[in-house]
């Protein structure tokens, strides 16, 4: 019985001084460049804004993550098309007076003493030290705002203090086709990263810096598997070490400042097992969205122990009127009527009217709802009403915010290029991407 007291007092005692560090840990949110990946969701808006399964925006998930690891100070560094992510943000995240916690953005700005924009990663949050500098912390979390996954950072923290690490890099263990996209990482018996290899290509490399069979074992795999450590974008730092590698003047992270800093501090990794996507791309985008639909997703929005938040909009909730629907999400405030709805994900205010069939795709719904006088000189002048017209086929597709698709349109990127800029829609990697605010008109075969 006392032993039992005694592991009790030091489990409390331990998640304390746990609890204690977390709460003097600063996250860091690099809000993107221009997003080119993403184009021609990111034209109006920044990566972290994009509309995100219906209902949430990217950024909704490292804040989540770090509201849900107990950290309360965290910045979010924007820089292009910022305006939309800047209202969400605002109109989404504000702690009580009582907590000291606090979402702010730090948009790139122009000083006497530098009027350049951000040059990279490392280069934004140096430009932003003096704002740091305000905070009472001792470690920093540099995160992005354009993954989907679901990471306590407390566990990463525990591994960064037992450590006794000056940098944590979180990984993810790949197949050897992925591992070309990547920053891939050796590491020793102990965690200690000991080479950086930025997306290897030749099979000889490749070879060289897969994970050893202790790293397998480590991982719970056979000796007979091949994988990679790669780098997930999340770095631990130290303050002082932070700011003492900000000084060489790097200007990007995960190519400049880990691969030094490997040589001269402790860096370690922190080998990270759940579900984790980088939707950089419109490809990864359309499929991590897609995914979702499926009975058991490995990203699921239902876990309530740790919750994605998001803007609280009181919007109705959706009406279905004698629709088929199979294996999709329907987000708030939704009409459809008598439409087949199949594997897709339909946003916010997403009216899909009757007869049309949507498959795979993604709509992000609207702003807002049209009201009869709208309507009514929608009809007077031809043009479509927001959202699916009637007898509509759609696709493969991405439709973004306020749409108007009309009556008796066929939208698909079958039998197209994978690359292609039309006049009223782009084809990214085989999908098909109706912009935002576009006009589909009546009968339109894309």
């Amino acid at each position: 019985m006392e032993n039992e007291i005694a592991r009790k007092v030091l489990f409390m005692a331990s998640a304390q001084v746990l609890y204690d560090q977390i709460r003097k840990t600063l996250a860091i949110i690099l809000g993107g460049g221009r997003g080119t990946r993403l184009q021609p969701l990111t034209l109006n808006r920044a990566k972290p804004a994009v509309p995100l399964a219906g209902k949430y925006r990217l950024v909704d998930i490292p804040i989540s993550n770090c509201i849900n690891s107990s950290i309360r100070s965290i910045y979010v560094l924007t820089q292009f098309n910022s305006a939309s992510l800047h209202r969400h943000i605002t109109q989404t995240y504000s702690f009580d007076q009582f907590t000291n916690g606090f979402v702010d953005i730090l948009a790139a700005e122009q000083t006497y003493k530098d009027d350049t924009w951000y040059q990279g990663t490392a280069d934004a949050v140096r430009k932003n030290i003096n704002h740091f500098l305000n905070n009472d912390f001792e470690y920093a979390i540099i995160l992005s705002g354009d993954q989907l996954y679901r990471l306590d950072y407390r566990f990463l923290l525990e591994q960064h203090i037992d450590k006794g690490a000056d940098l944590t890099v979180a990984t993810i263990p790949v197949s050897r086709s992925d591992a070309r996209d990547f920053g891939i990482l050796q590491v020793d018996q102990d965690n200690r990263i000991t080479e950086f290899v930025e997306k290897p290509k030749e099979p000889d490399l490749l070879d060289k810096v897969k994970l050893p069979p202790a790293g397998l074992a480590q991982l719970g795999k056979t000796a007979e598997q091949e994988l990679y450590l790669a780098s997930m974008g999340i770095y631990l730092f130290n303050k002082e070490v932070l700011f003492e590698l900000l000084e060489k003047n790097l200007t990007d992270f995960g190519n400049h400042i880990i691969p030094q800093a490997i040589t001269t501090h402790q860096v370690y990794a922190y080998m990270f097992e759940g579900y984790w996507e980088d939707v950089g791309s419109i490809k990864a985008f359309f499929d991590a969205n897609i995914a979702l639909t499926e009975n058991l997703p490995r990203f699921n929005f239902f876990d309530m122990d740790s919750p994605i938040f998001t803007r609280p909009r009181f919007l109705p909730p959706s009406k279905i009127n004698q629709a088929e629907i199979q294996h999709s999400i329907i987000a708030d405030g939704t009409i459809i009527n008598h439409a087949s709805v199949s594997n897709s994900v339909i946003g916010i205010r997403t009216v899909i009217d009757q007869g049309a069939r949507l498959y795979k795709t993604v709509t992000m719904g609207s702003d807002f709802y049209e009201i009869d006088s709208s309507l009514t000189e929608n009809l007077r002048i031809g043009r479509p009403a927001i959202g699916i017209g009637k007898n509509t086929r759609i696709e493969n597709a991405i439709i973004d915010k306020n749409a108007r698709i009309g009556e008796n349109c066929s939208i698909t990127p079958a039998n197209k290029p994978e690359e292609l800029d039309g006049d009223l829609y782009y084809i990214r990697e085989g999908i098909i991407v109706i912009p935002k605010g576009a006009v589909i008109p009546h009968g339109t075969v894309i």
